[in-house]
């Protein structure tokens, strides 16, 4: 049985060691979450495989690292200062502030059965606000001295363009990738990980010829449908795409489809892959009167750089399309959670709750156990074969004898460990382990030598 609430992965996450709530021993604060021993590992494994899929396994893709901290022009120019907002209501009577499109979503603070306008609180009329945070740059704090907290990774490739495209000589089409935090100040945070305001995105900016781009989108489109099925695990009957309308899209779109997930909330944004036309890299380039520029920019008199590309088969200058798939880190660790977690009752009545991760996203790969932890034989020979599979540097192994054999495989099971080593008296004497199959519970013996090649593969 799978999740059936948020709930259980909540529950799971914080006694397993996966995420915790932020700053919890002062009480937290709202929309911010710590990655605990295994939430690291499951995270940092779910960016490799994205990063491996993008950069590795292609030849037109290249990475990128941007700052955080950027100068406040680029968020006047890419548009977020004017319509990087939602619209936020208040309730004159138990003073809580909400988003006026997800009132439905939302808690009434004196009635929380009730949403927002359900109860007898007075809201006010909807006014704008702006989802950037702002801090302080340098020692004197006036009108000039601040910065934003980046909300999207995608200036910071945008900027980067010129940059790139001078050190690297790439050819159309090409693109950048990049994984990095991102910050946005959210009315109400809600659904543990799904929104916060802290969270990690994994984007790319493909740039592409104008006539190319329609054709480009849809193939990022399925690449990635299936990149979250084929590698990540996620059921095909729990995705979906979802056009979205022209008066949801982001005001740089011309077009933009959502892969949606069946999280235990409802059906929910995982990533979007948006055709962003030349408005970013119009936005910031100078001279702008000189190019066509198809998307409507804010004019720009600051920028320094022209941001455009030669192509020698025309012999002209042109902006190129972007296409941006972009996806939040922290969704789609949730997602994996959800789609892994199961509950079982086995034959002799007793539950078993697993998570059924890929052994690619698995934190732990192997646990090595030994079957009595006060044989000194057996427990030297079980720490002996844990430091050996570490050897590599490719496998997360551990050893715990903290618990009976029976606990210990329970424990594995809960936080997603595909397989577990038992040194048993038997290896004393012929030199193999009982190795164990997280899903099936099935045994076999594998001899010791042999454990390193066994487990790769299957990983």
């Amino acid at each position: 049985m799978p999740a059936q609430s948020l709930d259980q992965i909540v529950s799971l996450c914080k006694r397993r060691g996966f995420i915790f709530p932020g700053s919890e021993i002062y009480g937290g604060l709202q929309g911010t979450f710590d990655y605990g021993p295994l939430g690291v590992e499951l995270k940092n494994n779910l960016k490799q495989l994205w990063w491996r899929h993008n950069v590795y396994e292609r030849d037109d893709i290249d990475g990128i690292d941007s700052a955080i901290l950027m100068n406040p022009l680029v968020w006047r120019y890419s548009g977020h200062e004017e319509t990087f907002v939602d619209r936020m209501v208040d309730c004159r009577t138990c003073q809580g502030r909400f988003r006026a499109d997800k009132l439905g979503e939302a808690q009434c603070l004196k009635h929380p059965r009730l949403c927002p306008g359900q109860c007898e609180g007075e809201l006010t009329e909807p006014r704008p606000f702006n989802m950037m945070f702002k801090t302080q740059v340098g020692p004197v704090a006036d009108e000039g001295s601040f910065a934003y907290l980046r909300p999207e990774t995608a200036q910071g490739m945008f900027v980067n363009f010129r940059n790139v495209l001078d050190s690297t000589g790439r050819k159309l089409p090409f693109g950048l990738a990049q994984i990095g935090r991102a910050f946005r100040n959210e009315i109400t945070p809600r659904n543990f990980l799904f929104r916060v305001r802290e969270f990690e995105q994994m984007e790319i900016e493909y740039f592409v010829r104008p006539e190319e781009a329609a054709a480009c989108h849809e193939q990022w489109i399925q690449d990635h449908f299936n990149w979250w099925i084929e590698e990540v695990g996620l059921r095909r009957e729990h995705l979906q795409l979802y056009e979205v309308p022209d008066e949801e899209r982001a005001h740089y779109s011309v077009r933009t489809v959502d892969i949606f997930y069946k999280y235990p909330i409802g059906w929910e944004e995982l990533e979007g892959i948006a055709n962003r036309t030349d408005f970013d890299l119009g936005s910031h380039t100078r001279d702008q009167e000189q190019f066509q520029i198809t998307a409507r920019v804010p004019k720009n008199v600051h920028s320094n750089q022209r941001l455009v590309y030669f192509d020698q088969a025309t012999n002209r200058h042109l902006i190129p399309f972007v296409i941006e798939p972009s996806a939040g880190v922290d969704r789609g660790v949730l997602a994996i959670l959800c789609e892994a977690y199961d509950e079982e009752t086995l034959p002799n009545g007793e539950r078993r709750v697993v998570l059924r991760l890929k052994p690619a996203l698995a934190p732990i790969k192997a646990a090595v156990l030994p079957l009595k932890k006060n044989t000194p034989e057996i427990v030297a020979m079980a720490r002996a074969i844990e430091r050996d599979l570490k050897r590599g540097g490719d496998l997360r192994v551990v050893y715990d004898d903290t618990a009976g054999i029976g606990k210990l495989y329970r424990r594995q099971d809960e936080i997603g460990t595909p397989f577990c080593i038992t040194v048993d008296f038997q290896s004393l004497q012929d030199r193999t382990v009982t190795v164990r199959d997280r899903d099936t519970m099935q045994q076999e013996r594998v001899a010791i030598g042999a454990l390193g090649t066994y487990l790769r593969e299957r990983i």
